[in-house]
């Protein structure tokens, strides 16, 4: 199934981020990149029928069946299928009122029906599988169902979802690939017919302001919101990659990635990104867990990727691998020129491990790429560029967007206005309308810093979340973002995430999400504890207080130092709002549901599995 490597050059030209930078008398900076974006297709699916003409034998997707072999379709193979798949979804009463919702994971059967949705202009909406499998109540999706009113349910791996789809209103059809007791289930080939002139007028009535999907994001209240995602955020995104990665023009892009489609990084940035430029996507049943991460580093032994995507925990997990197996390390930097973070900030010392193994293999380091954005963006508002690699970094504006930095709260928060914005939240106008400033900027909710005052063209470096920043008593601002960041750091392996508390308090205090897996390394265990088992464990908590000891040694302000930590008892909760199904913290849903846990880190005598640093 792996092709032949491809030449590869890892010399790269000079820092293509030129920016023009406007100050206002009120501190407000607008920064706008001195060259266009260039000219992108005005539908996705333009580039499906591009490339299927250009390159109709090249594998555009493909998956492992059961765990064995690979499964592969090709650009010809996808268009004929999508074609017909899209002439049966005309013959359903479908609409932006009622849309296609796809219940599954990344599956090539979820990646054919959801572009012939988009060529028909029918919009779909990717909802988290967690919503049907991990929480508790269904409350999440019985608000999605109620949102969105679909008017067709799609379930792959049909078993799996069977509570789910309970419930799904009768009148509504269901696609999937197996029965589900009580529920007629159509498959994927029965909705195949014969494409009339009714698709070619369909196709033809779609532009860059169609609606290609809904997508999915839960903000500071927890309740989903209906991201509006047009085929002009998703064409335009695609080719502002082109400009922190340049050699996606020269080859065609392979991807081995399992970062999931209901969010923005993998459903629109990376598939975006390869079917613009003609690659190839691999799907990865693996993920950034010590089970999962044998799946990935199997699949990372017969895929190279020539630019890798994941999250910091992923390239963590992946780090340690590359420098311990030769044949690994052999196969994935056979001709890799870059790797792309998101969703978190990368500790320095994952970074230093990964341009260890790239120099044990290939002589030179990687270019690490970072960015931020958000759903909303489609996702990418910033890049950073090989020049400008190190932890914590954003960048400079891509082509095509210009960015607003507004002073609120001490702080600059990141605005943006492009092509890649949304035009608005699904059947919620108040929070459209809230989202946009008055000048019709994105307020993204994100903080940022210039890394020279004097001269905002060095970029911007990532300052935390504005929402999330708290005074103490003494009426000093607590910086939550990068506070956080070091934190994490500080008590690596121990912690997760850790959330912050201090309102009005006299100094501040942290709850510790634990990572399993590097507890076990603390405790020198050979299998990865339970939770249970680390929540009050003595030798866990000594480790905890040794290196907030030394962690408060460098910084003895009240802003930065933590007094006390407690383990969080029981892990953070999806149906509370206080985890989302991609993982990250929020950081307030936590504070407000363990009250109780707050009140321990501050009573006059804590309880015993509190760290004390006083």
């Amino acid at each position: 199934m792996q092709a032949e490597p491809l030449p590869r050059q890892l010399s790269w030209t000079a820092d293509p981020f030129h920016t023009e930078v406007e100050r206002r008398a009120d501190g407000t900076l607008y920064l706008r990149p001195t060259e266009a974006l260039s000219a992108f297709p005005e539908r996705l699916m333009d580039s499906l029928e591009h490339w299927a003409k250009i390159a109709p034998q090249r594998v555009l997707v493909a998956r492992r069946v059961a765990g064995g072999e690979w499964q592969a379709v090709t650009y010809q193979q996808m268009l004929t299928r999508v074609r017909r798949i899209a002439a049966g979804l005309l013959t359903r009463d479908l609409s932006a009122e009622r849309p296609l919702a796809i219940f599954s994971g990344n599956s090539i059967e979820h990646l054919t029906l959801a572009f012939a949705a988009m060529w028909a202009g029918i919009p779909y909406c990717p909802v988290s599988p967690s919503y049907s499998q991990v929480s508790t109540d269904l409350q999440k999706l019985r608000y999605v169902l109620d949102l969105l009113t679909p008017g067709l349910i799609a379930a792959f791996d049909t078993p799996v979802f069977a509570r789910a789809l309970q419930l799904v209103p009768g009148a509504i059809e269901i696609v999937g690939d197996a029965d589900v007791e009580g529920r007629k289930i159509t498959s994927l080939d029965a909705l195949e017919v014969e494409p009339t002139a009714a698709l070619d007028v369909a196709h033809a009535r779609t532009n860059a302001d169609t609606i290609a999907k809904f997508l999915l994001t839960s903000g500071s209240t927890g309740q989903p919101k209906a991201v509006i995602t047009t085929n002009r955020m998703l064409c335009s995104n695609a080719h502002m990659l082109r400009q922190p990665m340049p050699f996606l023009v020269d080859e065609p892009p392979v991807l081995l990635d399992w970062l999931p489609w209901n969010h923005t990084f993998g459903g629109s940035h990376n598939v975006g990104l390869v079917l613009c430029n003609g690659g190839s996507l691999y799907i990865d049943d693996g993920k950034p867990t010590p089970s999962g991460i044998q799946e990935t580093l199997r699949n990372l032994r017969e895929i190279a990727p020539t630019v890798y995507f994941n999250v910091p925990k992923g390239f963590e997990m992946l780090a340690h691998h590359l420098n311990a197996d030769a044949q690994l390390r052999r196969i994935f930097y056979s001709r890799l020129r870059a790797y792309f973070f998101g969703g978190a900030a990368l500790a320095q010392h994952t970074w230093d491990a990964l341009d260890e193994a790239a120099l044990k293999e290939v002589g030179v380091r990687i270019p690490m790429l970072a960015g931020l954005g958000a759903t909303e963006t489609g996702p990418s508002v910033t890049f950073t560029t090989p020049a400008a690699g190190r932890a914590g970094l954003i960048g400079l504006p891509a082509k095509g967007n210009i960015v607003k930095l507004a002073p609120v709260a001490e702080k600059l928060e990141l605005r943006v206005r492009g092509p890649n914005v949304t035009p608005g939240y699904w059947r919620q106008p108040e929070l459209t309308a809230a989202a946009f400033d008055e000048e019709q900027f994105y307020r993204l909710g994100d903080a940022v810093r210039l890394l020279d005052d004097n001269d905002p063209t060095r970029g911007l470096a990532f300052d935390g979340r504005i929402g999330e920043d708290f005074k103490l008593s003494n009426g000093t601002w607590v910086s939550v973002g990068p506070l956080r960041a070091e934190l994490i750091a500080a008590l690596s392996p121990i912690a997760q995430d850790v959330v912050i508390a201090g309102l009005n308090a006299e100094y501040l205090a942290i709850l510790i999400i634990p990572d399993l897996r590097g507890c076990g390394q603390v405790l020198a265990s050979s299998e990865t504890p339970a939770y249970d088992a680390v929540i009050a464990n003595p030798a866990l908590l000594a480790a905890i207080q040794q290196r907030l000891i030394a962690h408060a040694r460098q910084n003895r302000a009240s802003t930065r130092c933590v007094c006390r930590a407690l383990v969080l008892p029981t892990p953070p909760s999806l149906d509370k709002g206080e985890i989302t199904d991609k993982g990250s913290i929020n950081q307030r849903a936590v504070l407000k549901h363990r009250a109780s846990c707050v009140d321990a880190l501050y009573a006059a005598e804590p309880p015993p599995q509190v760290v004390r640093i006083e």
